[in-house]
């Protein structure tokens, strides 16, 4: 079976929704036939480098909310991130661009890294608030997943998987994914958001046990497009 899942590595709910896709795998009698792609999608392609601006401040002025409302939004999500063993420390969140972290994950996925290095630049994201814009944190992220250190900053420097980048994205628009964290399972049947465990075991479960040939995509306790971080879910605004 093969599990593709579209995410940003600025997007909170993509960490949780990771965690409790692993919880669920846990529990999948079938885990070890299972091949897990992750998927480039960028929430915010325009999103500038060298930013001093602070996450409070970027909801605060997207949203039209206070800093104080932005803090209690975080602090939400943070404790859903608790609830599954990861820790989020949105004051030391440092916002940045997210493309050439999307590219070098195309680097880790040839060299069968993939899995590893999502890991660990969402935990350098959202626990460790670390530039992960900056080339040089990329390239030692790089290496503590088990790459080459100057393989990943040539890539960076060079600006190579920039079409793989672009080329996830588009697969997005033409499944009509507006939000991530968004599963999709055997191109058979898709799920959005950082749903419960047992929802995504009952998913694998049910992919697992069914024959070829069923209709291509069936969404399954999906959402419509949302605003940042609302529910369990990043996405686009309408």
């Amino acid at each position: 079976m093969k599990v593709e899942i579209w995410s940003d590595i600025a997007c909170p709910f993509c960490y949780i929704g990771k965690r409790k896709f692993e919880t669920a795998l846990e529990d999948f009698g079938q885990s070890a036939d299972i091949e897990i792609e992750f998927k480039s999608f960028e929430l915010d392609p325009n999103a500038k480098k060298g930013t001093n601006m602070s996450n409070y401040e970027m909801l605060a002025a997207k949203y039209g909310m206070s800093i104080e409302q932005a803090k209690v939004t975080s602090n939400n999500v943070a404790q859903q991130a608790r609830a599954v063993g990861l820790e989020f420390d949105f004051d030391k969140n440092i916002l940045t661009n997210t493309k050439d972290a999307h590219r070098l994950l195309h680097l880790a996925k040839e060299k069968g890294k993939m899995i590893e290095l999502k890991e660990r630049i969402l935990k350098a994201y959202f626990t460790e608030g670390l530039d992960v814009g900056d080339h040089e944190v990329l390239a030692g992220l790089a290496e503590d997943a088990g790459l080459s250190k100057e393989e990943a900053s040539r890539v960076l420097t060079d600006g190579s998987y920039s079409a793989a980048v672009e080329h996830d994205e588009n697969e997005a628009r033409e499944l009509g994914i507006t939000g991530v964290p968004f599963f999709v399972f055997n191109r058979k049947y898709a799920v959005s958001g950082a749903q419960n465990p047992e929802h995504f075991l009952d998913v694998l479960n049910q992919v697992y046990e069914e024959e070829k040939g069923k209709p291509a995509l069936k969404m399954m306790n999906s959402k419509a497009k949302t605003e940042y971080c609302s529910g369990d879910n990043c996405g686009e605004e309408e």
